[in-house]
């Protein structure tokens, strides 16, 4: 009788590990692959586009000069909470989906540092929804701004006021996706984290006044309120009874929400197993 021998190999058969923009492809590859993605983007860009359309179309008082910005013809805060609702919840389900499906695990033996696993979503996500936030914030301004026209109201670009408003709006898509992102690797599960991103994003700011000092610090590090005061063409009343956030103070702000999310998922999907 012949006995078959395997010989196994006294050292590991390894390849080279993987590099970042492999990674970045593998994300985008995924991303792409998802139906829902391009149905929830165009949509989302229609009826935020359309949402200032209407927002302009009802402004009664926007008739003829002298013309001014008109912020919130252009950037209605309906239409831009819808905004931050999508690109939060589509930035979460980056991960949670993986997590939900048992690929995540696949993914994290094939590419054992997960925190850089982490940081490719990161990049591919931003990447993504600042297209997608440039496209309705600039659409969202021509158009309002197509329809002032006829008004003899509307501005160009250059005036004071627009070009902050329309970065701060083209900027919240990928701050707020970001953020869902880093919800979704800490928290694991769709529902909780849909939950959590929309109570943080959207609830909880107006459950703080800018009546008080105290209220008003925790209502300016939020960062729908940011986006308000970005997009706010005129200077606070000073003689208002209310405490204002500032124009600098919000710019940290849109910078310290993701930088804190995704710093943060690194260092858990690092420390924890999957």
């Amino acid at each position: 009788m012949t006995t078959l021998a395997s010989v196994l190999p006294t050292t590991p058969v390894t390849g080279p590990p993987a590099r970042f923009r492999d990674l970045l492809a593998c994300e985008w590859i995924k991303m792409r692959s998802l139906r829902s993605t391009p149905w929830t983007i165009a949509l989302t860009v229609l009826f935020v586009i359309g949402s200032s359309a209407v927002a302009t179309l009802a402004d009664n008082a926007a008739h003829s000069g002298p013309a001014d910005f008109l912020p919130y013809d252009a950037y209605p805060p309906a239409g831009y909470w819808t905004l931050i609702l999508v690109a939060s919840s589509m930035g979460a389900l980056t991960v949670v989906s993986e997590y939900s499906s048992g690929l995540i695990r696949t993914t994290t033996v094939a590419v054992p540092a997960r925190g850089s696993v982490v940081l490719a979503k990161a990049a591919v996500t931003a990447a993504l929804w600042t297209v997608v936030g440039t496209v309705i914030s600039t659409g969202s301004f021509l158009v309002s701004q197509a329809i002032l026209s006829g008004r003899h109201a509307g501005v160009p670009l250059t005036h004071p006021g627009v070009f902050r408003a329309l970065l701060a709006s083209a900027l919240l898509a990928p701050v707020c996706a970001l953020i869902g992102l880093g919800l979704g690797v800490l928290l694991r599960h769709s529902a909780a984290t849909m939950v959590t991103s929309i109570f943080t994003l959207l609830m909880l700011p107006p459950m703080f006044s800018e009546s008080d000092r105290w209220s008003a610090d925790i209502n300016h590090a939020m960062v729908s309120a940011a986006w308000k005061r970005l997009v706010q063409s005129w200077e606070p009343d000073p003689g208002s009874l209310g405490y204002t956030g500032t124009v600098t103070g919000s710019w940290i702000v849109y910078a310290l929400w993701p930088l804190i999310a995704i710093a943060l998922a690194v260092l858990v999907v690092r420390r924890r197993d999957v």
